[in-house]
């Protein structure tokens, strides 16, 4: 099958492309119509983001299975306290209060990003809000990495999964902005169903070799992702092997090495998430597809000073 998803998120002569990490995370908050507009706005056409379902079916963006208290406040503007209620044992009219339009910056994961701005009255957004807003004359270009988060409680629940992907299948091709779409996760078995849901949208393949750490405040991928026993060498092969268009491995994770070989089995990689100004630097001497960033500015100032960009030049008619 061809997708013209691909042409996207390839790299070109004189080109890396930028993929703004949840909108523009360390800028404003995450995976909000907030954090995705001012991403658009600043010429990113490629955007990351996350999406799970609440317990009436409602697919919504957002990253951890249950409210995180160090980025969720009530309907008062309390941060949460004690145990966070699951996202999926919500109802939408339940979870529609919760406001994340900032982070505790008193709190480990606040402290991460000490320059996002801070929002009020800003809510867990429906992917169709953002899908409505790629449906806008001026975002038709702009191409998604969708990733559809895997619950570690479902993994042998397999009726739930599926209703999981059907659910953000039917809406991406409701929006009709399926050629514009790839499906992105950790799981790769969740990905092969993917692949037999939405044989038109390319799958993306996340990995994290088990020696890294876990990011701060989030929720770990490795229960879901299946690396364990493999080298970062020999993960292009597994990806291609899987059927896999794109392979995403964690910034830390390449090498040149493994880069070459991704290149030789006609993969696209995208590195996820390269944020401080030597990483970035790295990524762009390694010469990856690709490079996921929370603070896409970086990327960019870094892109032009080595005399690159991140979008090919508009063609004159």
């Amino acid at each position: 099958m061809v997708f013209p998803q691909l042409a996207a998120f390839t790299a070109a002569p004189g080109v890396i492309r930028l993929v703004g990490h949840r909108g523009a995370r360390g800028v404003l908050p995450e995976n909000t119509i907030a954090g995705f507009e001012f991403a658009m706005q600043s010429g990113v056409s490629l955007l990351e983001l996350d999406v799970t379902a609440t317990r009436d079916g409602v697919v919504v963006i957002t990253h951890n299975h249950h409210l995180t208290p160090s980025m969720v406040r009530d309907g008062d503007g309390n941060w949460l306290q004690g145990s966070p209620p699951k996202v999926s044992a919500l109802t939408y009219d339940e979870l529609r209060p919760y406001d994340v339009g900032g982070l505790d910056s008193r709190s480990a994961y606040g402290m991460r990003f000490p320059d996002q701005g801070f929002l009020e009255q800003t809510r867990i957004p429906r992917l169709s809000e953002l899908l409505t807003l790629l449906q806008q004359d001026q975002n038709q270009g702009v191409h998604l990495l969708l990733e559809i988060k895997s619950d570690p409680d479902l993994m042998a629940d397999s009726a739930a999964r599926n209703t999981l992907v059907q659910a953000v299948v039917a809406e991406v091709r409701a929006a009709e902005v399926q050629n514009r779409t790839v499906l992105h996760s950790f799981d790769w078995d969740l990905l092969a169903d993917c692949q037999r849901l939405a044989p038109e949208m390319p799958a993306s393949f996340l990995t994290q070799m088990p020696e890294n750490d876990d990011d701060i405040g989030e929720d770990s991928s490795k229960a879901v992702n299946p690396v364990e026993g493999f080298t970062a060498l020999e993960l292009p092969d597994k990806v291609a092997a899987a059927g896999g268009q794109f392979w995403c491995p964690y910034f830390l994770d390449i090498t040149a090495e493994s880069l070459a070989r991704a290149r030789e089995l006609g993969l696209i990689t995208v590195v996820w998430t390269a944020n401080e100004p030597a990483d970035i630097s790295r990524m762009i001497e390694l010469g990856v597809d690709a490079i996921c960033t929370d603070y896409p500015g970086r990327v960019q100032h870094l892109l032009r000073r080595n005399g690159l960009h991140w979008q090919l030049a508009p063609t004159v008619a």
